[in-house]
């Protein structure tokens, strides 16, 4: 496991409270009480660790297909249904989206291999991101991609609720790899990946894909 680079600053941030909180206990309670100063010290270590357990690259053998949309999020899914395109396509697709919650790793990555045809940013609220209208209302990148056999496939990235930064390293015309790192989001979020009609979706409600790992749509 290592840690993301898009967690550095929120980690030292981090490292900087959780010193400078101990410090100050263990000097004005720690003569009273050392209790006091022990109990701050273990309080503070939970959300301490979890900031750095946030921002974890896990180590995993990746799933590589030219047949396969992979996960491009570890998750849950919470939709996967027809949808009439608000963006970049005409007429309807399928979409399945997953939700991540602050305990998911959080790096999205390309579900296919391919080409970067298009990528745009949208300003938006900050709804819960298992909320329905979370697609089309928040915060949100959206990132098409065309495969090597021609079809097309549109990934977004939603912030939800905690989530206050999308990270997108994609460039329009640059070419990509399946399951290469397409970004980032900070604390709870969403994706969505709208397929062409036709296309076998490998999943089913409820299920909790593994991202880079888990086969969700096959060609």
């Amino acid at each position: 496991m290592k840690i993301h680079k898009e967690g550095r600053g929120s980690i030292g941030v981090a490292v900087g409270v959780y010193v400078l909180l101990n410090l100050l206990s263990f000097y004005f309670f720690y003569g009273i009480s050392p209790l006091i100063s022990w109990s701050i010290l273990l309080l503070s270590t939970v959300p301490f660790g979890l900031v750095i357990y946030f921002f974890r690259i896990p180590f995993r053998h990746h799933a590589h297909s030219d047949d396969w949309v992979i996960a491009p999020c570890d998750g849950k899914v919470v939709a996967i249904e027809e949808v009439e395109c608000d963006e970049y396509f005409e007429g309807r697709r399928i979409q399945v989206s997953i939700f991540m919650s602050v305990l998911n790793v959080h790096v999205n990555r390309y579900p296919i291999g391919g080409k970067v045809i298009y990528k745009k940013y949208h300003p938006g609220k900050y709804l819960f991101a298992w909320h329905p209208k979370s697609s089309t209302e928040n915060e949100r990148y959206t990132t098409v991609l065309q495969h090597r056999n021609g079809k097309l496939i549109l990934a977004k990235q939603i912030a939800g609720a905690l989530a206050k930064r999308i990270v997108n390293y994609s460039e329009e015309g640059m070419g990509v790899r399946q399951n290469e790192e397409l970004g980032f989001i900070k604390f709870g979020s969403r994706m969505d990946v709208l397929l062409p009609l036709g296309t076998e979706v490998l999943v089913k409600l409820g299920d909790r894909p593994k991202g880079g790992v888990t086969p969700i749509a096959k060609w």
